[in-house]
C-alpha cells in the first residue's frame, strides 16, 4: 500500500499553492478594478470579474482535495480518490462557460454597432493588463508545476484556469489599446479567439478527469516501463498478465507472474513481494498492486540427464 505520508506531503502542498493563488486573485481582483474604474475602461472591468472568478475555482479544488485525501472507511474502502475527479470535471465545466461568456460577449459587440462609442481607455488599464498577464501566467506555470508533482487533475484544471484569466487579460489589453488607436474592433475579435484556446482547455480536463472515472488503463509507455522492471526480478521466469486502471489520479495494478513452482512458497511469496515494492517505488500514482504467482513447472536435473559442457570447454573429436 502507498505511503500516507506522501499522500499527506501532496495534499499539503496543493493546499498550499491553493491559498497563495487566491490572496493573489483577490488582490490582482482588487487592482484591476480600480483601474477598469479610474481608466475608464468596461474590458477591464470584466477582466475583474474573471479573476474574481478564480478564487471560486480554487476553493473548488481545495474542497475536492481534501475530501479525496480523507482515508478509507466502511463505506469507501477504497478511498475517496475520485472525488478529485469529479472536482476536474465541475472546474472544466466553469471553465467552458467562463469561454462561452468571452466569446458571446465579443460576438455580440461585432455584430452590434456600439463598440464604435466606447470612451476611450485611460492608460492605467494598459498597465493593469499587463500586470495581469504576467501575474496570471505565473500562477498558471506554478500551479501547473504542483499538479504534475503530485499528479492531480483538479490542481491541473486550475492551473488553466488561471491561464484563461491570462488570455482574457491579453484579450483586454489588445481591446484597450485598439481603442486608444481608434480600433476598438480588435477586443471583441481577440475575445473569440481566447474562446477557442479556452474551450479546448477545459474539453481537455473533462476528457481527463473522465478517463480516470471508467477505469481506463495507464498509458501504454507507463504499462512497458512496468512489464521491464517486472521481468527483471530475481525470480521471475515470465510475465503472464499485467492489468492497469485509473483510480482518480492514482493508479490500481493486478499483475500474475510465472515463478519456478518446485521452490517453498515462502520463496515465491518473496518474489511477489519484491515485484509489488518495485512497482510501487518506480512508480509514484500507483495506489495499489496486487501480484499472483502461477506455478510453472521447471524439471530439475535428474540422474540420467546428461548437462553438455560449456562451448569453450568442448573438445572437438579428431577425425580418424
Amino acid at each position: 500500500m502507498t505511503n500516507p505520508h506522501v499522500h499527506t506531503s501532496n495534499s499539503k502542498l496543493a493546499m498550499k499553492v491553493s491559498r497563495r493563488t487566491i490572496y493573489g486573485n483577490l488582490l490582482l481582483t482588487a487592482f484591476k478594478l480600480a483601474a477598469g474604474i479610474l481608466a475608464h475602461s468596461s474590458a477591464m472591468i470584466s477582466d475583474a470579474v474573471h479573476s474574481g472568478s478564480d478564487v471560486f475555482s480554487t476553493l473548488i479544488v481545495m474542497i475536492g482535495m481534501r475530501i479525496s485525501g480523507r482515508k478509507p472507511d466502511g463505506a469507501h474502502r477504497y478511498g475517496h480518490e475520485r472525488l478529485e475527479s469529479i472536482a476536474a470535471i465541475l472546474l472544466a465545466v466553469v471553465l467552458a462557460i467562463t469561454g462561452v461568456g468571452i466569446g458571446y460577449s465579443g460576438l455580440r459587440q461585432i455584430i452590434s454597432i456600439s463598440y464604435t462609442n466606447l470612451a476611450v481607455p485611460g492608460i492605467l488599464a494598459l498597465i493593469a493588463a499587463v500586470v495581469s498577464i504576467v501575474v496570471k501566467e505565473g500562477m498558471f506555470w506554478y500551479t501547473k508545476q504542483a499538479a504534475d508533482q503530485i499528479h492531480s487533475a483538479a490542481l491541473m484544471a486550475d492551473a488553466w484556469h488561471h491561464r484563461s484569466d491570462a488570455l482574457s487579460s491579453i484579450g483586454s489589453l489588445v481591446g484597450i489599446l485598439g481603442a486608444r488607436l481608434s480600433f476598438p474592433v480588435l477586443d471583441p475579435l481577440a475575445s473569440l479567439v481566447i474562446c477557442l484556446f479556452i474551450l479546448k482547455a477545459a474539453y481537455d480536463i473533462f476528457m481527463s478527469a473522465v478517463r480516470q472515472l471508467v477505469d481506463q488503463s495507464a498509458d501504454p509507455e507507463v504499462e512497458l516501463a512496468m512489464s521491464h522492471i517486472i521481468e527483471q526480478q530475481e525470480g521471475v521466469l515470465h510475465l503472464d498478465v499485467l492489468r492497469t486502471r485509473q483510480f482518480g489520479n492514482r493508479l490500481y495494478i493486478d499483475v500474475e507472474i510465472a515463478a519456478d513452482g518446485n521452490q517453498p512458497l515462502f520463496a515465491a511469496h518473496q518474489i511477489a513481494d519484491e515485484v509489488h515494492d518495485q512497482i510501487e517505488a518506480c512508480f509514484p500514482p500507483v495506489k495499489h498492486c496486487m501480484v499472483h504467482v502461477n506455478p510453472l513447472d521447471v524439471p530439475s536435473p535428474g540422474p540420467n540427464t546428461v548437462t553438455a559442457a560449456p562451448a569453450d570447454e568442448q573438445q572437438e573429436t579428431p577425425l580418424v
